[in-house]
């Protein structure tokens, strides 16, 4: 038998309808295992959905999409109208997002996070569930209730089965909640191998290792640790300076954000935060990026050479993730993305 790869590649597109449609047939022309859209101006689930029509084997993903931006049934519906449209491809990557765009850009409820993201996915599994074996749909919890489910609301069973479940965290509740009740969990850009291995999997392992013994009906499916690296390449040296200067700007915003200051802890750089954060709030950008040093670069982000950044992002991840991104600059050409990813499947 072939040996299983180290793996599974995903590449990342925007979601802008313009360009999403050549994104998705050009992942999938080039071997790619999913494709991953995010929420930000546009909404994942239509624009993963027209790429269904373009697509045939490539999973489809967001990653991530707003949980609380919705209820657990809007959640549902709009998840499960993937799935059926793409012929059960759809795997559905969800996030908190903060409270200050909860509560100020949607307009919805904020407290106890990691508490309401565990009955948020437990409310979409048992709806899920209703309208896949016809059961009745009995939910009753803390934070959602849903009891009501007529035939004329239920949408048809998908032979493929329900769809995963990945969940994103960085502190360590939202990350144990992962474990608990997701098929999968979604590292986020600013996490260096050190604090993935010491901060994150012992959690994630310990709970899923709970759920499994529990018997948790999902605990069939193996679970799933994403990966995705800040990653500056070009094919030319202007090009790769530029991308490195937008990696460099990534670095900086991410870090001066007060949420991600245990990844900084990770490594002893709390007062970077401390000084980066004052810069955000007035807006000064271009005085951030100067602060983040080459040894903070190196440590949360990887540059040079299509091949050379492959086997860096394969040497610091083997093992430590099954399935990796790249993420990019906003700026930087998509398809060096793809390069990366086919040169990181050559070094297997």
């Amino acid at each position: 038998m072939d040996r299983p790869p180290a793996f599974r590649l995903d590449a990342t597109a925007s979601g802008h309808p313009a360009g999403i449609l050549d994104a998705a047939a050009r992942a999938e022309e080039r071997g790619m295992d999913r494709l991953v859209v995010a929420e930000t101006a546009y909404d994942p689930f239509l624009q993963l959905a027209r790429a269904a029509d373009r697509t045939e084997r490539i999973e489809l993903a967001t990653g991530i999409a707003v949980a609380f931006a919705r209820t657990p049934m809007a959640l549902a519906y709009q998840a499960w109208g993937l799935h059926a449209a793409s012929g059960g491809r759809a795997v559905i990557g969800l996030g908190s997002q903060v409270k200050p765009h909860i509560e100020k850009r949607f307009g919805m409820p904020w407290d106890r996070p990691a508490a309401r993201m565990r009955e948020y996915v437990q409310a979409v599994r048992a709806i899920w569930h209703t309208w896949q074996t016809g059961e009745r749909l009995r939910f009753r919890g803390e934070f959602y209730t849903h009891t009501v489910m007529t035939p004329v609301f239920s949408p048809d069973p998908i032979p493929a089965g329900v769809p995963r479940i990945l969940l994103a965290g960085v502190g360590p509740l939202m990350t144990r909640t992962a474990g608990a009740v997701a098929d999968g969990f979604l590292s986020h850009p600013f996490s260096s191998p050190a604090y993935l291995a010491e901060q994150v999997l012992p959690g994630l392992t310990e709970a899923r290792a709970q759920a499994e013994a529990e018997g948790a009906p999902w605990t069939g499916r193996p679970f799933e640790i994403a990966g995705s690296v800040l990653t500056a390449t070009g094919r030319t040296e202007e090009e790769l300076a530029a991308n490195r200067a937008g990696v460099r700007e990534r670095l900086a915003f991410y870090a001066s954000t007060p949420a991600y200051r245990p990844v900084l802890a990770q490594h002893g750089w709390e007062d970077l935060q401390e000084r980066l954060h004052p810069l955000s709030v007035r807006g000064r950008w271009q005085e951030m990026a100067a602060l983040i040093d080459d040894e903070v670069f190196d440590t949360f982000g990887v540059a040079g050479s299509v091949e050379d950044v492959a086997r860096e992002i394969h040497r610091r991840y083997v093992g430590l993730v099954t399935r990796l991104s790249v993420s990019l600059p906003e700026d930087a050409d998509p398809t060096l993305g793809l390069d990366v990813l086919q040169a990181l499947r050559a070094l297997d």
